[in-house]
């Protein structure tokens, strides 16, 4: 049965193993998953936290326009963000973390506007997925200070691109989410991977000139 005690123990597991996989280091990282559609209620983790040390009781619950409704703690600064993917996607989760790889990424393929990821077998993971040779967009948005203004570029990068399973904030992380935690995390875990791959391509240090560096 899923209950709000259900959904925070569950939030909290997963902030912990994204610290483990080194996707959310110190305070950085944000999840939340809806409690409800209708009136919109999101359970979200508080701001500031550890993730290493997430508990269920640092999750907060927040209404459609992030204010708390229950729950001890401040709601992540990104909830606004969190609340228009629910809104935009019908998602029923949303996970953001901030993994090196995706840091230096967002960074090196921002001028493109996004990273395609195309070939891979684990992009058949994603949903509605069937075929190594999809080719996914990860568009990357501008970071800002202003989440509500964040919020409404995202509506736009989404509605311009209404198939893309996450995005990028340039040199900050990235965003996924899923129809609930399960399919966030399976998505999270995907294009974390994926990202890494392309990553560890495009900033390999050529055989040739680690024999050199050996060599001196």
């Amino acid at each position: 049965m899923t209950t709000p005690a259900n959904v925070a123990r569950a939030l909290a597991e997963v902030g912990q193993r994204c610290y483990a996989r080194g996707w959310a280091l110190g305070t950085s990282g944000n999840f939340s998953a809806v409690l409800s559609h209708e009136p919109l209620v999101l359970a979200i983790s508080s701001s500031g936290l550890d993730k290493s040390l997430l508990e269920a009781d640092q999750i907060v619950a927040v209404d459609g326009a992030g204010r708390m409704l229950s729950g001890a703690g401040r709601p992540s600064d990104e909830t606004h963000l969190h609340l228009a993917l629910v809104r935009a996607r019908g998602a029923g989760a949303v996970v953001h973390t901030h993994s090196v790889w995706s840091t230096l990424l967002s960074e090196s393929h921002a001028t493109a506007g996004g990273l395609a990821l195309e070939g891979f077998e684990m992009l058949k993971g994603l949903e509605g997925v069937r075929t190594h040779q999809h080719r996914e967009w990860l568009p990357i948005l501008e970071n800002s200070q202003d989440l509500v203004e964040l919020a409404g570029a995202a509506n736009e990068m989404l509605r311009a691109h209404p198939a893309v399973h996450g995005f990028f904030l340039r040199r900050h992380g990235l965003y996924t989410w899923g129809s609930d935690l399960a399919a966030a995390k399976r998505h999270l875990e995907i294009l974390e991977f994926l990202i890494e791959v392309i990553g560890r391509e495009e900033f390999a240090i050529p055989a040739s000139a680690e024999a050199a560096h050996g060599n001196r």
